[in-house]
């Protein structure tokens, strides 16, 4: 995934299907960089990470 739909994913007002290594997260925010964002498992753990956004996968 990319930076600008990255941006496009955190303005939308749909339900968007984000993985990071298999597992659904909600993406927080795209970080300072540019490079990594911010994100959360789905469920009631909210255990933020910083992940670098190419390991991101829609749907």
């Amino acid at each position: 995934m990319d930076s600008k739909r990255v941006k496009q994913i955190l303005s939308s007002s749909a339900e968007i299907e984000v993985t990071y290594n298999g597992a659904s997260v909600w993406i927080d925010r795209l970080n300072e960089d540019g490079k990594t964002a911010t994100v959360h498992l789905r469920g009631p753990l909210e255990e933020r990470s910083d992940v670098d956004i190419t390991e991101l996968q829609e749907g």
